[in-house]
């Protein structure tokens, strides 16, 4: 069974070129920043003073790029002892038992990325320990649009949301809510594929959440094939 996965839907597609497009360019941010700095501090003894903490903003983006990507790959890493032991049939349904339960605490963790986001976008948190049961009441004194970066310079190309996030009020730096962004999407992201995960496992196009073992029964053929050669 392949765990190469191939979108079948325009959504899907559009999912997967953004999804690969977003970690080929914050890879190249990354490098670039980060080379940038390298060359500023060895040859001229300066540096980019906000190159750390975009570096850091874009590395935790690409861990939650890659999370779903992974899922879409089937390339995280799992215990399949049980598994091993059980008829296709078994493993499927395991296979499936999984897959819901990874649903449920994606969406767990999509509600507190929600709610952390929101403390920072001027947007209402979500009422409900576990799961939503609807929005807070959102006060004025309870906007938090003015926190900043540390480091990261406002750019001006941006002025023209201060009227909406902080009454008009200048951004120095670059707003929270800017880069935190990407923990809603991030977990938004996961459930999605997780989503996609049960659909294949139901329709029987794959077995199991964690990594094939592709590579070994490469190596095995491989081996078999040279010995009979």
């Amino acid at each position: 069974m392949t765990s190469h996965y191939q979108a079948k839907t325009p959504l899907g597609r559009f999912v997967n070129e953004l999804e690969e497009t977003a970690i080929a360019v914050l890879l190249a941010g990354m490098t670039l920043i980060t080379f940038v700095n390298v060359v500023l501090r060895y040859g001229f003894n300066t540096g980019l003073i906000w190159g750390l903490e975009a570096t850091t903003f874009l590395f935790a983006w690409l861990v939650l790029f890659g999370i779903s990507y992974a899922v879409k790959v089937t390339a995280h890493l799992g215990v399949d002892a049980i598994l091993n032991m059980l008829p296709q049939g078994g493993r499927r349904v395991l296979g499936i038992i999984a897959a819901l339960v990874c649903i449920v605490y994606a969406f767990l963790l999509l509600k507190g990325a929600w709610d952390y986001w929101a403390n920072f976008a001027n947007l209402p948190q979500t009422t409900g320990r576990w799961f939503p049961t609807g929005f807070e009441e959102m006060k004025r004194t309870s906007y938090r649009g003015w926190y900043e970066v540390i480091d990261i310079y406002f750019p001006e190309w941006l002025r023209w949301i201060e009227p909406i996030m902080n009454d008009g009020e200048s951004y120095e730096k670059l707003p929270r809510f800017i880069p935190y962004a990407m923990l809603p999407f991030g977990m938004a992201l996961l459930l999605f594929r997780f989503v996609q995960a049960l659909v294949r496992l139901v329709s029987g196009e794959a077995e199991s959440l964690i990594v094939s073992h592709e590579v070994e029964d490469a190596i095995e053929h491989v081996q078999d094939k040279d010995w009979e050669e």
